[in-house]
């Protein structure tokens, strides 16, 4: 499993508890523009401290490869997150499929970079993984989301009724999948 991945404009990146200042960047910067997309964040998760223990977190389970978190950068600026892309919860034997989970700066949105960069990423769990399925639950009211996914060929299994909790409300959430048809 490499490290880093580049797309024309991008650079996607494994990162580990040294790059936790960037990650922490990218969260304050965007606090109120994911409050409404993600579960609730208390005080502590803004801290450099938690955002290490994270990253450390994360890293041990790519290591396991039972996960897979990129954090994007634009070319022109390897210092400063943009967003990130996390296919999660890698199961194998029958199934041979994954979460896939994913946010963006929010001055950065409506510029092609999430399907860029996700489009990297899926190749990279179809060819290095071998996976069969990537399987995305996105809010209804994220049409912004569905269209990305939808660009990158994924297909609507149904709704899951009060799937998760977010922003402190249980949310409704649409099941998008793609299937790897070379497994």
């Amino acid at each position: 499993m490499q490290k880093c991945y580049e797309t024309e404009r991008l650079i996607l990146k494994v990162l580990d508890e040294a790059s936790a200042g960037q990650v922490l960047d990218y969260y304050m910067r965007n606090r109120d523009f994911l409050e409404e997309w993600e579960a609730t964040k208390d005080e502590e998760f803004y801290k450099e401290e938690t955002q290490e223990i994270q990253l450390k977190n994360d890293f041990e389970n790519i290591v396991k490869e039972n996960m897979l978190r990129l954090w994007i950068y634009k070319k022109e600026d390897e210092n400063k997150v943009i967003g990130t892309l996390a296919f999660t919860n890698i199961v194998r034997g029958a199934f041979w499929s994954c979460f896939l989970g994913y946010k963006l700066d929010g001055s950065e949105i409506d510029k092609g970079y999430m399907t860029e960069a996700l489009s990297k990423g899926i190749d990279t769990m179809f060819k290095e993984f071998k996976l069969h399925r990537i399987e995305a639950n996105i809010m209804p009211k994220n049409k912004r989301s569905l269209r990305v996914v939808e660009k990158l060929g994924f297909y609507n299994e149904g709704l899951a009724y009060q799937y998760l909790k977010i922003n402190g409300r249980w949310e409704d959430h649409i099941h998008m999948v793609l299937l790897n048809e070379e497994v």
